[in-house]
């Protein structure tokens, strides 16, 4: 069952995209229950191809911003890479501690890149690291000689 945060974000994203929301997550801190003091929380917003990402959509979303408890919703709007791209540390850190809250019907969705992301950990291809404690992914393995 969905939180009154978790809803309220995929109504929000849904009423400002409509047909072309293709997916909602949320991850990071609030998902991993670390939120800090000055957290905030994080949504991954999947749109079509046929919407840009730019600035524009972000002040849509600040027009009425979304708090929790104190805690500043903040979108992150991206589009579902192509199979063959290379994967990003926003995917990998999404895919490894996401809560999918919306998905639409098209598929290739976000839960099946997601999944994919995983595999692609789980095989080595991707490595989580921390610097300064600081987390960072390799998107390729080093392998010793």
């Amino acid at each position: 069952m969905a939180t009154a945060i978790e809803a309220a974000a995929v109504r929000r994203a849904h009423a400002l995209f409509g047909e072309a929301l293709r997916g909602v997550a949320a991850f990071g801190s609030w998902v991993r229950d670390e939120l800090g003091d000055t957290s905030d929380i994080d949504m991954l917003i999947v749109l079509a191809e046929r919407v840009p990402i730019r600035r524009e959509l972000y002040r849509r979303w600040d027009e009425h911003p979304l708090v929790w408890r104190g805690h500043m919703v903040e979108p992150h709007f991206v589009h579902l890479p192509a199979a063959s791209h290379r994967c990003s540390g926003l995917w990998a850190e999404v895919a490894t501690n996401a809560k999918l809250l919306y998905e639409g019907a098209e598929r290739p969705g976000l839960g099946d890149h997601l999944a994919a992301v995983r595999c692609r950990i789980a095989d080595g291809k991707m490595e989580r690291r921390t610097a300064h404690g600081q987390p960072y992914w390799l998107l390729e393995r080093h392998q010793s000689a």
